[in-house]
């Protein structure tokens, strides 16, 4: 089916821009997705999936966190004091989630998170527009969540790396470490706070409130030789969507090909992973 993509810049409440695709199917569609990133990663790696959904007749939009890619990158704009991990989830993803609703009023609405995508959902007010949630390697932070050489490089990465780079570029400048987009000076000060506390973002009463308030049917999916959302780690996040209905999946480790952090959106995944989960979004089936 023939996909056509619209690029969009939409305004949020916090008087700043950012910049979403939608993908379009040919047909009108009774379903849409909204796709909210990993840390520091572009819309542009989930475009393929993208395609794949738009392809199925399902309305997809992507977009780039504040900061991030096309939604104003510039080092002015990484120190906007407005820019938090907090924004991310209350601003961003509900601007776009509040976007695709608008767009297609009678159309079920699925929100896909990927890694810190299903940390943010707790403070986007816009929930309650959603149907259902896909969580792909979303999971707590704290670093001795860890294991093995990775809980000394998370232990690096709060206690040191943040710290000491930050302060003097005024942003994370994860591009000069080979990471991943540079990152937001107070949105990464907020992420290492997190970070080196046990109860990682449920630090306060508020925020435990706003994440029971998320009332939807979760699908959430961990993997093995994933070291950035060990199994440990999504299930600590499953447990703070107390009064949703949580699907828990985890990846055999005796199946080949291990996806790790990042493979479920990539092509060569498509069929162990794309017709199944796009079944569970349109009529509740995971096959």
């Amino acid at each position: 089916m023939e996909v056509q993509v619209k690029e969009i810049s939409l305004q949020t409440t916090n008087g700043y821009a950012i910049a979403v695709s939608k993908f379009i199917a040919k047909k009108e569609s009774s379903h849409a997705i909204v796709i909210s990133s990993a840390t520091g990663v572009l819309q542009k790696y989930y475009a393929n999936f993208a395609h794949f959904c738009a392809s199925n007749g399902v309305t997809v939009y992507t977009f780039d966190y504040s900061g991030i890619g096309k939604s104003d990158a510039s080092p002015i704009h990484l120190k906007n004091p407005l820019v938090t991990l907090t924004s991310w989830g209350e601003n961003d993803q509900a601007s776009v989630i509040a976007l695709a609703k608008e767009e297609n009023p009678n159309a079920n609405l699925t929100l896909i998170t990927h890694s810190i995508g299903g940390q943010i959902l707790g403070f986007n007010g816009n929930h309650h527009l959603l149907d259902k949630v896909l969580m792909v390697a979303s999971q707590g932070g704290y670093w001795k969540g860890f294991k093995g050489i990775h809980k000394l490089k998370m232990w690096l990465f709060w206690y040191f790396l943040i710290p000491v780079l930050t302060k003097p570029f005024g942003y994370f400048p994860a591009k000069k470490l080979g990471l991943f987009e540079n990152l937001p000076k107070h949105m990464v000060y907020e992420w290492a706070s997190w970070g080196k506390k046990k109860k990682y973002m449920m630090l306060s009463e508020n925020t435990r409130q706003l994440l029971t308030k998320v009332k939807l049917p979760i699908l959430m999916w961990s993997f093995p030789k994933d070291s950035f959302a060990p199994k440990e780690l999504v299930d600590w996040l499953a447990n703070q969507y107390e009064n949703s209905e949580i699907t828990r999946r985890h990846y055999s480790q005796s199946e080949p090909n291990q996806p790790g952090h990042f493979g479920f959106f990539k092509s060569r995944f498509k069929d162990a992973f794309w017709q199944q989960n796009l079944n569970w979004i349109l009529n509740d089936t995971l096959s």
